[in-house]
């Protein structure tokens, strides 16, 4: 392996490492911590549709909007790791459809892991529907980079 492709191997490696990391210290917070920061992003949403279209907040269902976020939260994080873990895999030589199958099943493995951790969280617990959630972000994380990968090459 050349000195620069061993360079970006490692660049993105030590990146994959510090996602999972945030994942992990976020995954960590108590349930009511948790729901504090997306009760913070509930207001912006809020504050922003109120300025966009004025007096129709009532009409937001706000069990609802905390779900969406929080779901989306899950979907948002693993499409990030799907991208930085097959970078890491298509950097370090692996091609093809094993390249994006070893870059999936690690995303799921952690998706995994992050929700037996939750399990030992106050508050917390492991939710099947999240590993799903964060399966489907991994894939379409990966099938981003895939995409992205055939128009550039065209």
């Amino acid at each position: 392996m050349s000195r620069q492709k061993n360079s970006t191997t490692t660049f993105f490696m030590i990146a994959v490492l510090l996602w999972m990391l945030i994942i992990f210290i976020s995954s960590a917070q108590p349930a009511n911590r948790s729901k504090q920061l997306s009760n913070r992003v509930i207001r912006i949403v809020i504050e922003t549709v109120e300025k966009i279209v004025p007096n129709r907040t009532t009409d937001i269902n706000i069990g609802r909007l905390h779900h969406l976020i929080r779901k989306n939260a899950h979907f948002f994080s693993y499409l990030v790791l799907g991208v930085l873990v097959v970078t890491v895999i298509r950097t370090s030589g692996t091609r093809g459809t094993k390249g994006i199958l070893i870059a999936f099943a690690i995303c799921v493995i952690y998706a995994i892991s992050d929700e037996i951790h939750q399990a030992f969280v106050p508050g917390r617990g492991p939710q099947i529907r999240d590993v799903f959630i964060d399966s489907a972000g991994s894939a379409a994380g990966i099938g981003f980079y895939w995409f992205v990968g055939k128009i550039v090459k065209r």
